[in-house]
């Protein structure tokens, strides 16, 4: 074994028991597993409180049983809305839980005396956009698993045709990845990962609600795959758009990571300063 070989391993079981002996990893399926429960829960619970309210409705002129029907009647709804909490807020939870594994620890010079030893750019980067990547697709599909079944469970029709199902949490797996990418570089290439998050936070909210209405923008782009997989779930999208849609989303997951590697080069860290690390 040489010792590139040793750092990259050695690099691997940091960022591995960082992101578990911090406990974000717990939390983080915490709350992706439950937002994945909640979803098709609240949404039934919203559907009954509506019902309820019927009378209040109608004395304004407001007829709302066709909405309250379709709230608690298919269980593909349920999976639908979680693909969109989970990629709403739970992607954000995520974002800002690992801050510290996104340049956090650059602004804290924790990582001079490895740099000094010999840790090559390339050893330090490549973990990051493993590790993380790969923990919020699964947690993602996983969640989307949990959704279903309990859709199944509490709407009385299921209409779930699970590999489109698994399709579309696949599908907002990828766009989750992407964002963590995204982070990533922003934080490891300028050590300001308050900054990296707040970005990427802030065109997570605002982007696919901006580019859905353009209509001279691809349906299937990074910025909406989100959208693209709650519709998948329908069985309302042609696989051969969101195949385009995915294949750019991976092309871009490694430019930002090729773009993360060469800031990481050019660099130089600030040692100056009489700050003690523990």
């Amino acid at each position: 074994m040489n010792f590139v070989d040793m750092q990259l391993r050695a690099s691997f079981k940091k960022e591995r028991l960082a992101f578990l002996r911090t406990k974000r990893f717990f939390i983080l399926t915490c709350v992706i597993i439950g937002l994945s429960i909640l979803s098709p829960l609240l949404l039934v619970g919203l559907g009954s409180m509506m019902e309820s309210m019927s009378d209040v409705y109608e004395s304004i002129g407001m007829d709302i049983s066709d909405l309250t029907g379709q709230l608690s009647t298919y269980a593909s709804i349920g999976v639908a809305q979680q693909i969109g909490d989970v990629s709403g807020v739970g992607l954000l939870v995520f974002l800002l839980l690992i801050n510290s594994f996104a340049g956090g620890e650059q602004k804290k010079r924790s990582v001079i005396i490895p740099q000094s030893s010999g840790l090559e750019s390339f050893n330090y980067i490549l973990p990051k956009f493993i590790v993380y990547p790969l923990a919020v697709f699964l947690l993602s599909l996983v969640g989307t698993l949990a959704a279903c079944a309990v859709s199944v469970l509490v709407f009385d029709i299921n209409d779930i045709v699970l590999p489109l199902a698994i399709a579309g949490g696949a599908v907002m797996g990828v766009y989750n990845m992407f964002y963590v990418c995204l982070h990533l570089s922003l934080g490891t290439a300028t050590g300001k990962a308050g900054m990296s998050s707040a970005i990427c936070i802030g065109a997570s909210i605002l982007l696919p609600n901006f580019f859905s209405v353009l209509t001279t923008t691809p349906a299937y782009n990074p910025f909406t795959l989100n959208m693209a997989a709650a519709s998948i779930v329908y069985g309302e999208q042609i696989a051969s758009e969101v195949i385009v849609g995915l294949i750019i989303t991976l092309a871009l997951m490694v430019a930002v990571f090729l773009i993360a590697l060469f800031a990481q080069k050019a660099k130089r860290i600030d040692n100056s300063g009489n700050e003690i690390l523990v």
